[in-house]
């Protein structure tokens, strides 16, 4: 075995706790690590420094009570990796998803933005995505079949610009989301169907391809979306 033929081994003490019950998503930025935990008891955030052995401590204060229930996906604003934008999916209510929006620090401690969670008025915002250039955020309401789209202020306010429909049945059971290298189309994993929505970017505009829904392997059921 040579090292660099991709095998993995696990550091030494290399698991450690998420903070919480039911990890959905990590979010890394330099040696910040965070996990949105969505355990119905104990949902939050949970912070980690990540040493140059690939061990994590945890940030000071940490876990971060989590703004809504069953927080789940989570990005780094890529122009400005001191901003952290997390879905909450499990808000109970109709149109009752949220999406928080905090502030790090060098340490891992996390202040929220002033006026977070903001409101996307769907329900069950799952993963989100954030356009390459940082000015717009989309998240996929799962239970709406929707994807509602946010304009990014420069403190990482959001303001809400619209929900687009995803089409097929519906788009619910649609979940991960992921922009395409130029930033110019938004991939949609819609798992109930196996299928793979496609929609165009304009700003934070979103136009589903007539082409869209592309069909999976026979019995494909997919829980999240690479593009690359």
């Amino acid at each position: 075995m040579t090292p660099y033929d991709g095998s993995l081994s696990l550091v030494r003490r290399g698991v450690v706790s998420s903070g919480g019950t039911l990890p959905d998503s990590v979010a890394v930025s330099g040696n910040l690590v965070y996990v949105a935990n969505s355990g119905a008891d104990d949902a939050n955030y949970t912070g980690f420094r990540l040493g140059f052995d690939g061990r994590l401590t945890a940030a000071p204060g940490s876990p971060f009570k989590a703004e809504g229930l069953g927080p789940f996906g989570s990005e780094f604003r890529p122009t400005d990796p001191d901003q952290l934008f997390v879905s909450n999916a499990h808000n109970t209510g109709a149109d009752s998803g949220t999406i928080s929006a905090f502030t790090d620090s060098r340490n891992g401690t996390l202040t929220s933005v002033a006026g977070s969670p903001f409101a996307d008025d769907q329900m069950a915002p799952c993963w989100v995505e954030i356009s390459h250039d940082g000015q717009f955020l989309f998240t996929v309401n799962t239970a709406s079949g929707t994807i509602s789209r946010f304009q990014i202020d420069g403190g990482g306010a959001l303001t809400l610009l619209g929900s687009t429909p995803v089409s097929q049945t519906g788009g619910v059971g649609a979940v991960d989301a992921r922009l395409s290298p130029d930033g110019r189309y938004l991939f949609v994993d819609e798992s109930r169907i196996g299928k793979v929505g496609a929609f165009a970017v304009n700003g934070g505009n979103l136009t589903e391809l007539a082409s869209s829904p592309t069909s999976l392997a026979a019995g494909a059921t997919p829980a999240g979306i690479v593009a690359s």
